[in-house]
């Protein structure tokens, strides 16, 4: 797939120093380990510079790419997630008192995969905003999407809320209930792919924290089809 999107393409210039297949697996070991650029490339045997031209060329085509459709009856879960960047022109002082960017993350409800990753923001955006801001609310159309307290006034599928001094019926608190168990999938889906360490720490920058995102996506997905 990679090659016939070009990724073993001739190019100017010194050629690469690995075959695709080592280039792959380079970029790999990167996102999962979070190696420092000279430990990484003293494993695989080339030059600081060359593993940093590789993940650079090879990040963005590993990259998932959003679905554009969904069948009818399709149910989505959404989420934000915050990851810590090092890059502060493209990070902000979040919630967790660390430099950190703004994920919206869009799985299938039903098969759990990943379908839409937003736009990367900075951390200090709240997910109500994000939603839109990130591209991840026109990704998704009129699809109907699941979401947590944090998205009011969005038209997304949320929690009921309690009134001050006010309980819920039966019917609003089984409906929570099965809000939360449904939910919690894509707190499932981060757990995993957060332990690739890239996502503890990024220290790429620009848009490199994004592609690595969307590259573990494709990777997690890859993981759960089999």
């Amino acid at each position: 797939m990679l090659r016939r999107e070009g990724a073993d393409a001739v190019r100017r210039g010194r050629p690469w120093s690995l075959p695709l297949e080592d280039r792959v697996l380079l970029v790999a070991v990167y996102w999962r380990t979070n190696l420092t650029m000279c430990r990484l490339a003293s494993l695989f045997g080339v030059s600081k510079s060359a593993a940093d031209r590789i993940i650079d060329h090879l990040g963005p085509m590993l990259a998932l790419q959003p679905r554009k459709r969904f069948a009818k009856g399709t149910v989505l879960i959404v989420d934000g997630t915050l990851v810590p960047t090092r890059d502060h022109t493209i990070a902000a002082q979040s919630k967790n008192y660390r430099y950190s960017t703004n994920h919206q993350v869009i799985i299938d409800a039903d098969t759990r995969l990943v379908v839409v990753i937003g736009r990367t923001l900075p951390g200090n955006r709240n997910d109500c905003k994000a939603w839109e801001k990130s591209g991840a609310k026109a990704a998704v159309g009129k699809t109907t999407t699941i979401a947590d307290g944090g998205y009011p006034g969005t038209g997304l599928v949320m929690p009921h809320r309690r009134g001050k001094g006010e309980g819920l019926p039966d019917w609003k608190e089984a409906h929570n209930k099965s809000h939360k168990q449904v939910r919690a999938r894509v707190e499932h889906v981060f757990a995993r792919m957060k332990t690739w360490k890239i996502l503890r720490d990024c220290r790429l920058k620009g848009d490199g924290v994004h592609h690595a995102m969307r590259g573990i996506a494709r990777l997690h997905n890859l993981a759960l089809a089999g």
